[in-house]
């Protein structure tokens, strides 16, 4: 089973490095601006690598005549950017009448010359029936690693409810109108703190390129991290991939929080929305799997044996997939409001199984690295964000620096 000189000069440089990020300034008329043929079915997700992805849910009610710059930060660089543009939790069709992708700059404006339109089937709109996912077209050019791209949608016609993803630990930006293909941030004034209907970037990086997608809850989320930094340990682990020797250079965070494994909350389950989530996204290679302690504080609360034997079939369907599976252990909460010693007992449990029971591709044991020396039950305080249970960014730090980044390659041969 197959198992990260002078303001003149300064904005020229910026200038001829989003040419070549972005592929501008070939000498052909960019796809763009072309004539926008008839509409036709939107690109399938073909091949390519995930660089950047989040979790879609429920948030608000969907609204046309609205643009959304959205930033996002990239794991591997590559050519042919393409976007996933969600309505899975729509109750009605959405149309996006157009959407440009750039290299930030800062706050909302752009790098000059860096911004440029996406096309779907050809069309520079698409329109999203509900429930569904569409692909744009590849963009010619090579986006870098490790780069913020905003990202801005405009939806000329929407309603009822609006898919997207509430806690980003990033700051975007909505406006009235279609702005998207300016570069200033003249018109984009309003700041949000969420993702909406966009929830994958992927790009085509060198061959044998894969990556991993981590399915977790608040703390893989980044909750307790620092807005706006990019410390989620997903982020932490993209940079240290970024210089190891494995192939998987790809990181997708699949992280909802209050997210549970065995059933619907805040967000679909584990087990519901692994095929979405992380299943279908390019070039997966690896889904990490560290999710539990929202089962084990819930009242009721799962059982060791419940919450197992979601991880079996969550490990069965990965598998059946061809993909790896890497489990972490769930990290101590004594000090958390629902805390009780039975928790704890599921939770030592189930780490017991994760740690000892084969059955997992790779470990990483995110307990060991976490636990206070002196009170096993309690997050070091040295790494706990304030609350007992989320760790800070020395704790999503650490959380990065225990993983194997070979446990993440065992697909790759």
């Amino acid at each position: 089973m197959p198992r990260t000189a002078r303001p003149r000069c300064r904005a020229a440089l910026a200038a001829l490095s989003s040419c070549v990020a972005l592929g501008c300034g070939t000498g052909t008329v960019p796809q763009g601006d072309r004539p926008s043929p008839t509409p036709s079915v939107p690109a399938a997700a073909g091949r390519g690598v995930v660089t950047w992805a989040s979790s879609a849910g429920q948030v608000g009610e969907a609204t046309g005549g609205r643009g959304y710059r959205l930033m996002v930060h990239t794991s591997v660089g590559g050519s042919g950017l393409r976007v996933r543009l969600s309505n899975a939790f729509g109750d009605r069709p959405v149309t996006f009448g157009n959407v440009h992708a750039g290299l930030r700059r800062d706050g909302a404006a752009l790098v000059p010359g860096s911004n440029r339109r996406l096309t779907f089937g050809g069309a520079r709109s698409v329109t999203v029936p509900a429930g569904g996912i569409v692909h744009s077209d590849p963009l010619p050019g090579r986006v870098p690693a490790a780069s913020t791209l905003a990202v801005s949608l405009y939806v000329s016609r929407a309603g009822g409810t609006r898919t997207g993803h509430w806690m980003a630990m990033q700051t975007s930006y909505t406006t009235e109108g279609d702005h998207t293909a300016e570069e200033s941030a003249a018109h984009w004034k309003q700041r949000t703190g969420s993702w909406f209907y966009l929830d994958a970037v992927t790009v085509r990086p060198r061959n044998k390129t894969g990556a991993v997608v981590a399915l977790g809850d608040s703390i893989t989320d980044g909750w307790r991290s620092t807005t706006d930094r990019n410390r989620r340990w997903p982020d932490y682990l993209a940079r240290r991939l970024s210089t190891s020797g494995a192939t998987v250079k790809g990181v997708a965070n699949a992280g909802i929080a209050g997210n549970k494994v065995l059933q619907d909350g805040p967000g679909q389950s584990a087990l519901n929305r692994l095929q979405r989530d992380a299943l279908s996204l390019p070039g997966v290679r690896t889904v990490f799997l560290f999710q539990g302690v929202n089962d084990i504080k819930a009242e009721p609360g799962a059982t060791g044996a419940g919450l197992i034997a979601g991880y079996r079939r969550l490990i069965d369907r990965a598998h059946a997939a061809g993909k790896c599976v890497v489990g972490a252990t769930i990290t101590p909460f004594k000090g958390w409001q629902e805390w009780d010693p039975a928790g704890e007992a599921v939770r030592r449990q189930v780490n017991a199984f994760i740690r000892d029971s084969g059955e997992f591709d790779g470990v990483a044991d995110f307990d060991r690295v976490l636990r206070d020396p002196d009170d096993p039950e309690r997050i070091d305080p040295v790494f706990d964000g304030g609350d007992h249970l989320h760790p800070d960014d020395r704790g999503m730090r650490a959380m990065a620096e225990a993983v194997d980044p070979d446990s993440l390659d065992c697909g790759s041969g």
